[in-house]
């Protein structure tokens, strides 16, 4: 179902030392399918069927968060006072060692059932799936990551983890391969998702060709790694 003239309510979970790309690719290609983009292109006609989008910064508490490289970002919730509607979540990849708090396992253990998908980029399923909720889904994440956790035997086993795919999308759980993926997985949220016309402009905008689900290029990585 198309999503036109809609307000949207996304939350970007902030994790200590997350991939920069994996959030910022993945959010600022979705916002350019925004009202506020559209209308700043000076497409009235367009402008009429994109939706509003409302964005939350989400993390531990109200401190600054450093990612991967960059400034700190500054929240705008925590996990035991988030925003009051959601709709999607965005899960970028931490250190796939990191360890939730009960606060964000809570968080996302009473959010998951009221949303309408979650969105995982790279190394971000493989912390999220610590909480069970990916269980007994096809999920994507880094290879590079995938081999080395199957070879530690550190792979959750009751997730179907998925080597030679770029994003996959299983029942409102999307998942995106590594770190530039999360574009390829935003792309495909707003085919299915958004106003094609809209959808076409925002590609010519960002001068990108989103890569498919399959083939995938990298999947060369996992070659002779059994991940389940």
């Amino acid at each position: 179902m198309l999503l036109l003239n809609q307000t949207l309510h996304f939350g970007l979970v902030l994790f200590s030392n997350f991939q920069l790309l994996d959030a910022a690719g993945t959010v600022d290609y979705l916002n350019n399918h925004s009202k506020d983009f559209i209308k700043a292109l000076n497409m009235p006609a367009l402008e009429a069927k994109a939706p509003v989008m409302k964005w939350y910064h989400i993390a531990e508490n109200l401190e600054p968060v450093q990612p991967s490289s960059g400034p700190a970002l500054i929240p705008t919730h925590n996990f035991s006072h988030p925003p009051e509607h959601l709709d999607y979540l965005i899960v970028p990849g931490p250190d796939p060692a990191f360890k939730f708090s009960s606060a964000c396992t809570d968080f996302f253990e009473t959010q998951f059932p009221k949303l309408k998908a979650i969105l995982t980029i790279c190394t971000g399923s493989i912390a999220l799936s610590q909480t069970g909720l990916l269980d007994g889904h096809k999920v994507c994440s880094n290879k590079w990551v995938l081999r080395q956790f199957a070879e530690a035997g550190l792979l959750r086993e009751e997730v179907t983890w998925i080597g030679d795919r770029r994003w996959i999308v299983d029942g409102k759980v999307w998942s995106s391969g590594g770190i530039t993926a999360g574009i390829d997985l935003a792309a495909e949220f707003a085919r299915v998702h958004f106003d094609p016309e809209i959808v076409e402009i925002a590609k010519e905008v960002s001068e990108e060709t989103p890569k498919p689900d399959v083939p995938d290029d990298w999947a060369k990585l996992l070659d002779g790694v059994k991940l389940n």
